[in-house]
Formats: C-alpha cells, sequence, structure tokens
C-alpha cells in the first residue's frame, strides 16, 4: 500500500487511484523556459521521476504529462534582452532542459505539451469561466474574481485577508480584490499575440495548466505535482479555475509538492547570488552524482545544497559502482557450479522487503538507500566467503537492476541508458498481457523489444531488463 502526503489534506494518506484500478495519471508543472535549468528545476525533475517510476516498479500505468510554459512575462522580456522573438529563445532554452533532465536519468514524459499550443483550450476555459460568472474585464486584460470562489486558500492553508501581495501576485489597484488573478492580457506592442473574444492577447500564467492538464488528463486525475514554491499562488488559482468549470472533486485529488534548494540554509535564488544552473554543477560533477545528492533527501525537505555534500553524494555512489564493478568483473565469471543459495534469495527477500516499505512511505528514498547500501554490503561479504555460482551472481545482478528502474543510480550510465518512456510504456503493456494470459501478445511485445536491444527476464521480484 502506497501512502502520499498530500498537501491538500495536510497529511499522509493511502493512495487511491481515482478512476481504473492500476492506472495513475499525473501532471508536474514543467519549467517556464527562458533560461537554463538550475538546480531546483533538476530536484524537482528528479522527486518526480522516481515517483513516477516507483508507480510503474508496482504494477500501475502511468500516464505521465509535464509542460512547457514558453509564453509569459519572464519569456517575453529576455527575447527582447537577446534581439530575438520568443519562439526563438523556447527553440534555444527547451533542448538545454532536455540534454540536462537526459543527463540526470529524467525519463521523457508521455505527453510534454507546451503553452502555445494550447491557446485555443485556454480560451474555452476563461468562456466557461465567464459564463459561470467568475471573470470581470479591466482595461489591461480578464481577471477572477477570487471572492466567488470560497475555497480559495484551501490549497495554501491561507486566509484572504493574510495573502501576501507581490508574491507572484500583479499588484494592481483598480482590481475588485487585491489576490485576483489575469486570465487574459490584452496585447502591448511588440508583443506576441492571438485573437480571443476579449481582443488579442495572449494567455494569463495560471490557466496554461489548467487548460493543458484537462487536454491531456481529463476533469479529474489522480497526482499533481511541482516545487513547493507554485502551492501558492499557482495551484491555488488552478483549482479556483478548475472546480467552477468541472465541479467539486474535479481537478488533482492529490497534490504532492517538493521541497526548496537551500543554500546556506536560505533559499537559492538569483537576487542573493546563491544560483546554480545544472550546466554549471555539470562541469565538476557527473550528473549521477547530482542525482544521487537529490535521493538521499526525501522529496518533500530542503536540501542544503553545498559542494561537500556533492562530495559525499560522490563518495557514496563510488561504493556503489564498485561493488557493480566487481560483481561484473569477479562474480559473475566464477565458474563454481551450484544451486542458488537459499540464504542469498533470503537476504534478497529481505531488502525488497525493506525497498518497499521506505519507498511505500511517500517515497523515501533516504531510507531506500539505506536498504540498499545494507544489501550491497551483505551481498559483497557472501561473494566474498560463500561459496558461489554464476546463478547467484545473475540473481544478484537482476535484483539490482530492479531496483534501479526506480532509482536509476547503481549502473553507471555509460554502462546501462535509463529506459525511456517506450520502451518501459511496452513492458508494462507485456506484464498486463501476461497477467490476462495473452501470452501471444506477451510474446510479441518480448520480441518488439528485443529488436530494440532490450532482453527481458522474468524474475520472482518482477520482469527486469538487460540491455544487449
Amino acid at each position: 500500500m502506497i501512502k502520499i502526503y498530500d498537501t491538500l489534506r495536510a497529511k499522509k494518506v493511502k493512495f487511491e487511484p481515482l478512476q481504473e484500478e492500476g492506472q495513475v495519471k499525473i501532471y508536474v508543472c514543467g519549467p517556464t523556459v527562458y533560461d537554463s535549468a538550475h538546480l531546483g528545476h533538476g530536484r524537482s525533475a528528479v522527486s518526480f521521476d522516481v515517483i513516477r517510476r516507483y508507480f510503474i516498479y508496482k504494477g500501475y500505468e502511468v500516464k505521465y504529462v509535464s509542460n512547457y510554459t514558453d509564453i509569459d512575462d519572464k519569456m517575453i522580456n529576455r527575447a527582447k534582452e537577446e534581439g530575438i522573438t520568443v519562439p526563438e529563445l523556447s527553440s534555444i532554452v527547451i533542448p538545454i532542459y532536455e540534454k540536462d533532465y537526459a543527463a540526470l536519468g529524467v525519463m521523457i514524459p508521455d505527453v510534454q505539451p507546451r503553452a502555445t499550443e494550447h491557446i485555443d483550450e485556454m480560451i474555452e476555459l476563461i468562456k466557461k469561466l465567464e459564463k459561470a460568472g467568475f471573470t470581470y474585464p479591466l482595461d489591461d486584460g480578464v481577471y477572477y474574481d477570487v471572492s466567488k470562489f470560497p475555497a480559495y486558500g484551501k490549497l495554501s492553508k491561507q486566509k484572504l485577508e493574510d495573502l501576501r501581495m507581490g508574491a507572484r501576485v500583479e499588484v494592481k489597484d483598480d482590481k475588485k480584490n487585491p489576490y485576483d488573478f489575469v486570465l487574459w492580457k490584452f496585447k502591448k506592442e511588440g508583443e506576441p499575440f492571438w485573437p480571443s473574444p476579449w481582443g488579442d492577447g495572449r494567455p494569463g500564467w495560471h490557466i496554461e495548466c489548467s487548460a493543458m492538464s484537462f487536454k491531456h488528463l481529463g476533469e479529474a486525475f489522480d497526482i499533481h505535482g511541482g516545487g513547493l514554491d507554485l502551492a501558492f499562488p499557482h495551484h491555488e488559482c488552478e483549482i479556483a479555475q478548475s472546480e467552477p468549470v468541472f465541479g467539486p472533486g474535479s481537478f488533482a485529488k492529490y497534490w504532492l509538492h517538493n521541497g526548496f534548494i537551500n543554500v546556506d540554509n536560505e533559499k537559492m535564488s538569483k537576487s542573493l547570488g546563491n544560483f546554480f544552473t545544472l550546466k554549471e554543477i555539470f562541469e565538476k560533477y557527473d550528473p549521477q552524482v547530482v542525482r544521487f545528492m537529490f535521493l538521499q533527501t526525501h522529496y518533500r525537505n530542503p536540501v542544503n545544497f553545498s559542494h561537500v555534500l556533492l562530495d559525499q553524494a560522490k563518495a557514496g555512489l563510488e561504493r556503489i559502482h564498485n561493488f557493480i564493478s566487481r560483481l561484473q568483473q569477479q562474480y559473475l565469471t566464477n565458474k563454481i557450479v551450484n544451486a542458488k543459495s537459499k540464504k542469498l534469495s533470503s537476504r534478497c527477500k529481505n531488502f525488497f522487503s525493506k525497498f518497499e516499505s521506505a519507498m511505500d512511505d511517500d517515497f523515501n528514498t533516504s531510507s531506500a538507500l539505506d536498504a540498499l547500501f545494507a544489501y550491497i554490503f551483505g551481498l559483497n561479504m557472501y561473494f566474498l566467503t560463500e561459496k558461489h555460482s554464476n546463478d547467484d551472481a545473475n540473481f544478484a545482478y537482476d535484483s539490482l537492476m530492479r531496483i534501479d528502474s526506480v532509482l536509476g543510480v547503481i549502473f553507471p550510465q555509460k554502462e546501462v541508458s535509463i529506459i525511456d518512456a517506450e520502451i518501459q510504456t511496452l513492458i508494462t503493456e507485456r506484464e498486463e498481457a501476461r497477467k490476462n494470459k495473452d501470452f501471444k501478445k506477451s510474446d510479441e511485445i518480448r520480441d518488439e523489444l528485443l529488436k530494440k536491444g532490450i532482453v527481458l527476464d522474468d524474475t520472482p521480484q518482477g520482469t527486469v531488463w538487460k540491455k544487449l
């Protein structure tokens, strides 16, 4: 049973799929692509990548959507500074994110929508809000009237009178309420614009994710995720935009937020001069070390970043990789032939139990890594002191491959590529076919994966894969 900490309920709750058993729909707010990816982006991407992977590991069919915001004030201002158009800016920056996220071992989303590709959906959503009486026009755009939605503040646990102005909430004297937010901005000279019933312009930031999640996941889905800084106002506004249109209980059932990146106990920010891009970090540290560093801290807790923390992560990861090297170069080539040890099987079963117990508890990667180190220590002692066969070594290898389908750090990236979404989808489909005793389809999928250079091995702990 997976338990997750739901920000809306402010407690851990049992995860229960919203619709069909065995299916999970996840939407994670992606970056605004006006500048290179920084550590905060990487932390969020890795956190939800592991969550996605663990649901797949548990046998769920996952649909994972994460967007790019490619039109907003930051995009427009940066494009002007660079003397290029907004589309040109996004065409430069998005590949940087793709490269950095791939280096971190982050699986490609099943759907990766861009805001500019969903303007029609945003306009339709605003029209429905207008019809329901939640909007009003001003000289610069169409606004959402927060006073019409009494539940506003339920996610961030804030009262309207206590809301902080200026926290990504535009200050404007003629708004009905100071916390009202813009849905549609009328065009200004030199800015990108699209036609709408209210006049030429562009969408506000908050309406984007409401429209894109509805387009790709429907009126209601299981999990909405993002950084803690998005809980207010962004996610609060998404709820306010969606529930009046789709009804109470629609939109996201669970809300998950990853913690901040702190530097010397202060939140990382450009204004404080403690800002690090992923590219800068990758120049000194292997991206897999950075991923491992993120996993050492529970995703909801802040990471107090320092180069000492990275050095510690590097040392810890080397311990794991050194064992993998011995496993591949020594233990897998052992010529002793005997039946697989019951002791090894028992040790493996105990490890899987501890690993899954940690991950079932709100995806506690810190405890999962503790279990992994204990397992590797036990395996190493076993191979050094006990007679063992190739079967033993293969058994250990397969068990670690199975776990690495979640963690993505056990095997060096230069030796094994992170499995992509397409291949994982095929594996999930095959497992479903086997459950339904559709062995013809199961064999067809196995053959298809073999053509892609992926060999499957059905173990008692589940299906594991290897590259040819």
